[in-house]
């Protein structure tokens, strides 16, 4: 089975400072990961060099066996690929529903005035309107699509990146602690409805995580362990739960700011 990400050797350095150290993973379909580690370890640098953001200084990312290392991020996404990011970047003058309208792949016919005039761009549009309302229903927010995104609170806005996120099918989820600052009964409602896109779509989804306790009771498939940088070892929640590595490494870094 080909994954659906593949990172090889990946390093980013920002002068004389490594960030990433040759890491190395792969992402199945269908699959829910976790990628963990203490404050610093480079896991947000990672996000950022698969998606884009960042060129990685050497080393190779594939997405569907397509090397998208010199991608930019509007490519990368093209190929399937979404993400979030840890502090939420809705469009805060805009409603919720008009969030979600906003980043499907190949909306617009190739002129403004095909796009209104023409039969099928109306009906795309409708289907794309009727996807988001169930998608706002499968968060349980419908009710706030009206609302404007500035007028959310942090873990109403939380769901609402996500449910943009999910817009247009992308077939790999890339999330950045997508549960930071959210209070414990709405993380654990956010990660079930995870588990249950995953299961219910197959989509494969990569998910950064802090905090290790947390993510351990979560249901997710595999989880990958950073620290310093570098991959200390990937493996079942059982297996990293037993570790003694993964647990030093959390210990001894307490305090750190990533």
């Amino acid at each position: 089975m080909k994954p659906v990400l593949r990172v090889e050797n990946l390093r980013k350095e920002f002068g004389g400072l490594v960030a990433v150290k040759d890491v190395s993973f792969e992402i199945f379909e269908g699959e829910f990961v976790g990628l963990i580690g203490p404050n610093g370890c480079g896991k947000s640098t990672t996000f950022n060099c698969i998606s884009g953001l960042l060129n990685q200084t050497t080393g190779k990312v594939e997405i569907y066996g397509k090397d998208v290392s010199k991608m930019r991020p509007d490519q990368i996404h093209s190929l399937g690929m979404t993400r979030t990011f840890q502090h939420t970047r809705l469009w805060r003058e805009m409603t919720v529903i008009e969030n979600l309208l906003v980043p499907p792949r190949n909306q617009f016919a190739p002129s403004v005035i095909k796009s209104l005039l023409l039969p099928k761009s109306r009906k795309a549009e409708e289907e794309r309107l009727q996807e988001a309302y169930n998608i706002l229903e499968e968060l349980e927010v419908p009710h706030m699509a009206e609302n404007l995104a500035n007028e959310l609170s942090g873990g109403q806005s939380k769901l609402v990146d996500i449910g943009r996120s999910r817009m247009g099918s992308p077939k790999l989820l890339l999330l950045d602690e997508p549960v930071a600052g959210v209070a414990g009964p709405l993380a654990m409602k956010i990660f079930n409805n995870l588990r249950k896109t995953v299961d219910e779509t197959g989509i494969s989804i990569l998910i950064i995580e802090h905090n290790m306790d947390f993510i351990l009771r979560q249901g997710v498939d595999r989880i990958i362990v950073m620290n310093e940088g570098e991959v200390l070892m990937t493996g079942t929640p059982e297996e990293v739960k037993s570790n003694r590595a993964v647990i030093e490494a959390y210990l001894g870094s307490a305090g750190e700011e990533e």
